[in-house]
Formats: C-alpha cells, structure tokens, sequence
C-alpha cells in the first residue's frame, strides 16, 4: 500500500474546507488549484501572464517539497477569467514547460474566487521509478 503524503500551505482555509496544498501517493503527486497569491498579496495585478509566471514559480516549490521537480509533471490544468489572454498565459505556460511539454487544458471559468485573480492552475506529475 502506497504511503499518502499530505503537502499544506498553511492557510487556514485547508482544515475548513477539507483539502491539501497537494498530496503524494507513491508517484502520483496532485496539487491543488494554486493563485497568485503570496499570503494576503497578490502578484501581478491586472497582468494575466506574471500571475501566471509566479503561480508555476509556487508550483515549482510545492514540487520540490514533494521531491519531485517540473520535469515530473505530466499534466496542467488552466482556468481563466478571460481566454481573449490565451496567448499571455500560453506564453508563460510555454516559457516553463516547452521542453516538457505535460498534457494541459485551458478553459474560460466566470470567476475565480476572488476578482483580482486572472488564473487558477492544477497540475498532476508522476515521479518514474528509479531503476
């Protein structure tokens, strides 16, 4: 049986509503929809592409925490507020994973949680067993 590791951010929200940060069960690692917000600021107001550069940079370290790196990722999920800025967020989706290249979605959401937040992303990585 695979060992469930739970990953938290901390926030207060977590235990309320009930989830993880991410969570890792052998190699399959899943985190949750992740913002622009760093504790009560947000990063890149009114600029889809640097919420979107620094909601993979929280990514990236959230990963790390579960001994996994972005090359691990096999799947990105994207919803935003506004798909006319596609190509922004594909821009910096592309600057991170061109040479990865995971499965991804992009779809248009009426709102996310907050109206100052332009983008929510999930991803999925799978860590491949050393041989």
């Amino acid at each position: 049986m695979s060992s469930r590791q739970l990953i938290s951010s901390g926030t207060p929200w977590e235990p309320v509503v009930g989830y993880s940060r991410a969570v890792r069960v052998g190699n399959l690692i899943e985190i949750s929809g992740t913002t622009a917000m760093n504790g009560d600021q947000l990063i890149g107001r009114d600029n889809i592409y640097e919420q979107t550069r620094f909601i993979l940079q929280k990514i990236s370290l959230v990963l790390a925490e579960a001994g996994a790196t972005l090359n691990d990722v096999v799947r990105t999920r994207m919803y935003v507020t506004d798909i006319s800025k596609w190509e922004d967020v594909g821009r910096a989706h592309g600057e991170v994973f061109k040479d990865i290249r995971p499965a991804t979605s992009m779809v248009e959401v009426s709102a996310l949680i907050d109206p100052d937040l332009l983008i929510e992303i999930e991803v999925t990585a799978f860590l491949t067993p050393v041989k």
